[in-house]
């Protein structure tokens, strides 16, 4: 399936809202191989760049195995989000809680290009912590 198409029928804002959801609950929840989840989304030779520092897979794995420990429960809001081929431009807000009970909101302005399967081939970050809105 083309990424164009794939556009026609989901807009880009819930793309990535589902896109997210499903792999932070696989992610935060997987018992076996992490290394296993982040292909499902994220193809060979992905690289994120996010507020300048590059994360290609092995360091996205070694992200999410604290990350695990720490969240226990998150929401994406996606605010815009456009889409042109296999390319989405997107603002959106992480809303993230500790196991400890303390709340985490993150903005998001992200750049991304995708395969034809629907994963991240690339992905630019411009992340802030968001205080009380």
């Amino acid at each position: 399936m083309s990424t164009m198409n794939r556009f026609a029928d989901t807009p880009p804002d819930r793309f990535l809202e589902e896109f997210y959801t499903a792999f932070q609950e696989e992610a935060l929840t997987c018992e076996g191989d992490l290394g296993a989840v982040v292909d499902r989304y994220f193809s060979p030779g992905f690289l994120q760049v996010s507020d300048g520092i590059a994360i290609d897979r092995e360091k996205l794995i070694a992200h999410l195995r604290p990350m695990r420990k720490m969240v226990e429960s998150g929401h994406y809001e996606v605010r815009e989000a456009l889409a042109d081929g296999d390319r989405l431009a997107a603002r959106m807000v992480i809303r993230a809680v500790t196991r400890k009970g303390k709340r985490i909101d993150t903005e998001v302005h992200l750049f991304g290009a995708l395969d034809a399967q629907g994963r991240f081939t690339r992905l630019d970050q411009i992340t802030r912590t968001l205080r009380d809105e």
